[in-house]
């Protein structure tokens, strides 16, 4: 990886200062008062801000992950199990270190620093399958890895595992900056459960990288047609027009071995592992970009729960009114009514299921409202929509190579007409 120059290094730690700086005195009130956590996710902690890349491989059993990984590395880490049956039985958190060792689950969720400290809250079941590897490799002084268990088919996958792997991957999936989503020629088939673990990556598309691992197993002919077949598959799965990139490799310590297809897998791996050494210069810049998308979840979330707790009678009746409200054509009527008054693109609300099935458990009566004093009779929104309009474009300035930019950074590639529609969001 290479190093940071000494005005990089400054920006860098300024534009993550910056943003610390916001979420703790801005975004943080909100979600505490709103039962953000609740809803979607953890609090965040400053070491989750101040972490090192990290990068997540899923994927199902024997298509490499592990060995990915040991590719990276370019030697073995602790912890590890390398088979063609389901080996890796644990999510592993592979990390720079001096010198090699493991850390059970429940010691690095607590240890000072560590950006882990949220998966506490899945408890001992899910803690005793989850390790640290601390490994003395310069790749990880900039970059750190997630091992996942192989995806399994059927109710294996559902039955037994004593914790929620959906849930899990989804809390590693919105703090990592690249999935590596994981393929070998001989499995293509997207199980039920795969598709499952897929679309709770959701929302994350741009992080995503797909690699057809073990290509050099298969001739020409043979590897035109799985790359097809897979392509299909994914078309299927991901509800995105666009088509999906896939990086085609053979990922562990031999060279490729089919001499007719080697050209072009290096090509395709230099090419994944340019991504991955780019990831420590711009690991700021995402984070930038991981912030504004919650906030823009957030501020859905407290319109929602403002509307909601309006609806409700004063005095007689909220059992029967918060009933009627849980129905979801009756909340998808709601949804559509924040919309409109507060023109928020519908690509910045929850899920409608998921939404219904916590708020059941809490009382309506007791949401805040956006101008109450919870929220600082609603300064505290205001103050999200300056962050977003004023603050945030002002740290980016501190990046080298995007002085001057900041104002102009959501639009990166977009129309005039997305930059219109923003800019009314957030007027």
């Amino acid at each position: 990886m290479a190093d940071f120059s000494a005005d990089e290094a400054r920006g860098h730690q300024a534009v993550i200062d910056g943003i610390k700086t916001i979420y703790r005195d801005v975004v943080r009130p909100i979600e505490v008062a709103t039962k953000f956590e609740s809803f979607h996710s953890n609090i965040l902690t400053d070491s989750e801000f101040d972490a090192a890349p990290m990068v997540l491989l899923v994927g199902p059993y024997s298509v490499g992950k592990t060995s990915f990984i040991q590719y990276i590395l370019g030697r073995n880490f602790p912890g590890q199990r390398v088979g063609p049956e389901p080996t890796t039985d644990r999510f592993m958190a592979v990390m720079y270190g001096e010198s090699d060792k493991s850390i059970p689950g429940n010691a690095l969720t607590v240890a000072p620093g560590s950006p882990f400290g949220g998966l506490k809250f899945y408890g001992n079941n899910f803690l005793t399958r989850f390790e640290g590897a601390i490994v003395n490799a310069p790749v990880l002084e900039r970059l750190s890895l997630i091992d996942t268990p192989g995806v399994l088919s059927g109710e294996k996958q559902r039955l037994n595992r004593n914790y929620d792997f959906d849930q899990i991957v989804k809390w590693f999936a919105e703090r990592v900056d690249m999935i590596i989503l994981l393929f070998d020629p001989f499995k293509l088939d997207i199980s039920d459960e795969l598709a499952s673990v897929i679309k709770i990556l959701k929302g994350n598309e741009d992080k995503i990288r797909v690699v057809l691992n073990k290509a050099d197993a298969i001739g020409v002919q043979q590897l035109m047609r799985v790359y097809g077949a897979l392509m299909w598959s994914l078309g299927k799965v991901f509800d995105t027009p666009e088509v999906t990139r896939v990086y085609i490799g053979s990922f562990w310590e031999q060279p490729p071995r089919n001499p007719d297809t080697s050209p072009l897998l290096l090509a395709e791996m230099d090419d994944l592992l340019n991504d991955l050494r780019a990831l420590p210069r711009s690991a700021a810049v995402r984070k930038v970009n991981e912030l504004v998308k919650r906030i823009r979840l957030l501020r859905a979330h407290a319109y929602i729960l403002h509307e909601l707790r309006d609806m409700m009678p004063r005095f007689t009746g909220q059992e029967k009114k918060q009933r009627e409200l849980l129905d979801p054509t009756k909340m998808s009527e709601v949804f559509r009514t924040v919309h409109r008054k507060h023109n928020l693109p519908p690509g910045d609300f929850p899920d409608i299921k998921k939404f219904i099935a916590v708020a059941g458990d809490l009382k309506f009566t007791e949401f805040p409202r956006v101008d109450g004093s919870r929220l600082r009779n609603g300064k505290l929104l205001e103050q999200l929509d300056l962050v977003v309009r004023e603050d945030i474009p002002k740290i980016l300035e501190s990046m080298p190579g995007l002085a001057g930019s900041g104002s102009t950074f959501y639009d990166t590639g977009a129309s005039q007409q997305s930059q219109e529609q923003y800019d009314t969001v957030y007027r």
